[in-house]
């Protein structure tokens, strides 16, 4: 009798989420029961602004402000539960085991350090090598982005950087330490399509080479659907609907099926695009 092949415990565990932010006049909502698992796959999370999956990202790295309350059934990395990390904790958990690369790189870099400085700290912050390996892996890392001149751009300031480049220099910073989930939220939203598909592969291949979990966030429907393997969609705090990605063009929720209608397709021009009518009843 042949027996069932193991099965790889999942990288993240999030179960019944809520995030309350409390700063107000009254307290407000703004993820509600979000429930899912991720695996070393690309999982995207797709919603119109304000849809909180921004909000679902820094919850599950601890970066939200002290106005937010945050609490689940079940918010666990490698079995670890997150929410009872002390500071300490968490410090240890961001950049070594997941990081986060941000919409804009004008925003996240430091703009009085040069670049190699900015990604040799964030490596010698998590590991115990020398100035000479540091800058040697930052290289490295570098290149392994697709920037044609490390050493050049090692000592550029981030005002120096084209936004294509800053983007890569963020990554390039994020992933040197080797994490094993990579959240990417909006990542290439200020990028022209050019550079934002170039930004892609680059993802993809070291996502792929290094067999990493992938969070990417977007509201761009179009990126979720050719880039991911998974897609939950987001709509005032809740997911509406999980489905595979190639399973798009065949889902069941009004506002998932809202969401392609309105976005403009290349091979079939419309003269104008569709609104997304929105029912009470998707937030009960």
């Amino acid at each position: 009798m042949s027996s069932a092949p193991p099965t790889t415990p999942p990288l993240l565990e999030v179960e019944c989420l809520d995030v309350t932010f409390t700063g107000g006049r009254q307290p407000f909502q703004a993820v509600r029961g979000v429930s899912f698992s991720l695996g070393r796959e690309r999982l995207g999370i797709v919603g119109e602004s304000g849809s909180g999956k921004s909000t679902t990202g820094r919850a599950i790295l601890g970066l939200l402000p002290p106005s937010a309350e945050v609490s689940a059934r079940r918010l666990a990395f490698k079995g670890e539960e997150l929410t009872s990390l002390t500071p300490r904790g968490w410090r240890s958990l961001r950049g070594r085991h997941i990081s986060m690369v941000m919409q804009d790189p004008k925003f996240s870099l430091n703009p009085v350090i040069k670049v190699g400085a900015q990604i040799v700290e964030t490596l010698r912050l998590h590991e115990r090598v020398g100035e000479s390996e540091a800058r040697r892996r930052a290289l490295a890392m570098l290149e392994a982005v697709r920037i044609r001149d490390p050493e050049r751009v090692f000592h550029l300031y981030p005002h120096q950087l084209s936004g294509g480049m800053g983007q890569r220099v963020m990554i390039a910073a994020m992933l040197i330490a080797e994490p094993a989930l990579l959240i990417a939220d909006e990542p290439t939203s200020a990028l022209d399509v050019t550079v934002q598909n170039e930004v892609l592969r680059i993802l993809d291949d070291l996502v792929a080479a290094r067999g990493m979990g992938l969070i990417f966030i977007s509201h761009n429907l179009t990126v979720i659907a050719s880039f991911c393997d998974r897609v939950l969609v987001m709509y005032r705090g809740r997911i509406v609907e999980e489905l595979a990605a190639r399973d798009l063009g065949t889902a069941r929720h009004p506002y998932t099926r809202a969401l392609i209608a309105a976005a403009p397709d290349l091979d079939r021009p419309r003269a104008e695009l569709a609104v997304v009518a929105r029912d009470p009843a998707w937030i009960s």
